[in-house]
């Protein structure tokens, strides 16, 4: 049997008449750039997150970096992220001149610890970006109170949380802005790069939407050195037809997560996922972790099942970010996660035949090597 880590084929033959028609109303249109249906867009997304704006971006990468050039961050200032996350979590610090300072993270949730991340903090301090990674947000209330006593901007890093919940309420709505990715694979995806910011600050709205378009205000005049970053209105009608089915994919998701639990739950040599009792994760992925790690995907391969590893190089150790004079040993929890991790199927559409392979497999690879 063969299970795809992410098999996308059966969502869209689900919804293929609603896309088809949703994208057929653009090219009738021919309004292609910003217009109509990315102002449908983000209209829905200010409705289900109740925020007052929203501003697509071509990416959640962008998202990232037009926040941190909307909050003025740049040469001399510092930034504190995690070392476990996404790339851009990061190049977006470097490229706005600014320098990344590392926070490990807690081992539970692989998300940024708030004590390490407090701990940071230098008179040079002007953002803390806070990653919700594989689908759970990290601890908001303690950096929503470390920013207010520090005078510090937060940058919430939600590109793998959509409508993820910390005590009720949506990841993305604590900081100075929600960053968001919509990108194919994310629980929210479309048929291409795509991204959000949404924040209750009309100032930083306002700065990002003249930002994504150079900087323009107004038609060739210029306010701001800004980026080209638009979400194309395609993938704004496509999302749109998307949304109205988020809640059910992620409640799909995290039925697949909770048989996974029970099916391991008690099996040595893997930890399966913690989640706070006051969070509800969308499992964007579902990650376990095993000294054995490596051997298991390639046992894992070998039955035809797909697996990805989240991340095998953090970020202080790539070679690009050399100059900040990271060493390897100083993030011990990174690193450990970066070598034990391993991502297994969890898409909605998965089905229950398939999944019950995925757990006989692992089952029998830890069976035979624990003999």
């Amino acid at each position: 049997m063969e299970v795809k880590l992410l098999d996308l084929i059966p969502q869209y033959k689900k919804i293929k008449d609603e896309i088809h028609r949703a994208v057929d109303q653009v090219f009738s249109s021919q309004q292609f750039i910003l217009g109509p249906s990315v102002a449908r867009f983000e209209k829905s997304m200010e409705n289900y997150y109740g925020v007052e704006h929203v501003v697509g971006t071509a990416s959640g990468s962008d998202a990232i970096l037009l926040s941190l050039m909307a909050m003025g961050v740049g040469p001399g200032d510092e930034v504190i992220t995690t070392p476990y996350s996404f790339f851009s979590t990061v190049s977006s610090i470097v490229r706005v001149g600014a320098t990344p300072v590392f926070a490990d993270i807690d081992p539970r949730t692989f998300n940024i610890d708030p004590d390490k991340a407090a701990s940071a903090f230098s008179e040079r301090t002007k953002a803390v970006i806070v990653v919700h990674l594989f689908g759970q947000s990290a601890e908001m209330d303690q950096f929503t109170e470390i920013a207010a006593e520090r005078g510090v901007f937060i940058v919430e890093d939600a590109c793998q949380s959509i409508g993820a919940l910390y005590h009720g309420k949506k990841c993305g709505m604590f900081g100075d802005t929600g960053c968001f990715s919509f990108f194919p694979s994310k629980n929210l995806g479309g048929p291409g790069d795509g991204g959000m910011v949404i924040t209750d600050n009309s100032d930083i709205a306002d700065r990002i939407r003249a930002l994504r378009v150079h900087g323009e205000e107004e038609k060739y005049k210029h306010k701001y050195i800004g980026i080209n970053s638009r979400l194309d209105a395609i993938q704004a009608a496509v999302l749109e037809v998307k949304l109205g089915y988020l809640e059910e994919w992620n409640r799909a998701r995290r039925q697949n997560a909770s048989r996974y639990e029970k099916a391991f739950s008690g099996l040595r040599g893997i930890t399966t996922p913690f989640i706070e009792e006051y969070n509800e994760s969308t499992f964007n992925q579902y990650v376990i972790r095993t000294s054995e790690r490596d051997e298991m995907r390639a046992y894992l391969a070998d039955k035809g099942i797909g697996t990805a590893i989240y991340y095998p190089v953090p970020l202080h150790c790539q070679e690009c970010f050399c100059f900040l004079g990271w060493e390897r040993g100083r993030l011990p929890e990174s690193e450990r996660a970066a070598d034990e991790t391993l991502a297994l199927p969890i898409y909605p559409e998965l089905g229950v035949r398939k999944q019950d392979y995925v757990i006989e497999t692992i089952t029998e690879f830890l069976d035979k090597n624990s003999l």
